[in-house]
């Protein structure tokens, strides 16, 4: 992974380039402007600063960065409170939480393999620190075409499965949003192995994610609604929900219903019936 510092600086630039002055209030007197976004004097103005400090704020030579700054920071560029959490843990990287590095085969409780499987009507699945879909019920496996028990990488999934397209309606959405989420857990794994080979992969093998990583996209994983154009079954509209488990950190379980009586609900439960009926798959 890159420096800390360099990361900072590459957070400001994405940030600064995704707003338009009109969007800020920034007269522009109806001058041409040769690049997107704001200018570095632009945001230094409304934000309070010199122009000079934000300069080497995005050169990583900022030094210490007083919370006043950050909070002055956040508000000119219209940051949202994930957003906001991203960059004081780049500004202040002695502030993030350490994180003892896991080893080995991550796990999972059965208590939790016991509550997704206990989800009716729901399609459930457990994602690892490391997005891999390491526990779920037979719905959730299916519901994202995977066989029972088989640990696979939802990232790699999204971006390099070709099948990832079909089965997910708005497939630009949702890949913005894996990377955002992505984005956000480098914060709690500062620096980890793993995780940058895991960045540097999808990089190399996905124009795609390169481009939408580039935009320095922050987000949580929480909830909403997913659609779905499923092989087995066809068009699905479900609410999703997110639940982190704070006994088991970068773990958490992903919850996807249907309206009752709604067309979805009765797609979902063919598809339960249609898995439930077929030759069971392997395990391993």
């Amino acid at each position: 992974m890159e420096d800390v510092s360099d990361q900072l600086g590459e957070f400001l630039r994405a940030r600064r380039s995704a707003l338009t002055p009109a969007g800020v209030g920034v007269p522009t007197y109806g001058e041409t402007r040769r690049v997107p976004g704001l200018r570095r004097e632009e945001v230094a103005q409304l934000a309070g600063i010199s122009v000079k400090y934000y300069t080497r704020l995005e050169q990583g030579e900022g030094g210490h960065v007083s919370e006043s700054v950050l909070e002055s920071l956040g508000n000119a560029l219209q940051l949202n409170a994930h957003e906001r959490a991203h960059l004081l843990r780049l500004a202040r990287p002695e502030h993030t939480r350490l994180v003892r590095r896991p080893t080995g085969v991550e796990e999972v409780r059965p208590t939790l393999l016991a509550l997704v499987d206990s989800a009716a009507d729901q399609a459930a699945v457990i994602i690892g620190r490391y997005f891999d879909l390491i526990g779920g019920n037979r719905l959730g496996y299916a519901l994202f075409g995977v066989d029972p028990g088989a640990r696979v990488n939802m990232l790699k999934q999204t971006f390099l499965d070709p099948s990832a397209r079909d089965l997910l309606v708005d497939w630009e959405s949702n890949a913005i949003e894996s990377a955002a989420y992505l984005r956000l857990a480098t914060g709690d794994l500062p620096g980890d192995p793993i995780m940058a080979e895991l960045i540097g992969e999808l990089t190399i093998q996905s124009p795609e994610f390169a481009r939408i990583w580039a935009t320095q996209p922050v987000n949580e994983c929480g909830h909403g609604v997913r659609r779905f154009n499923h092989p087995m079954v066809g068009p699905l509209t479900l609410n999703e929900e997110s639940l982190r488990l704070p006994s088991d950190p970068g773990q958490r379980i992903l919850f996807f219903g249907a309206d009752p009586g709604s067309d979805s609900a009765d797609r979902l439960r063919l598809l339960d019936s249609l898995i439930n009926t077929r030759v069971p798959l392997s395990d391993n």
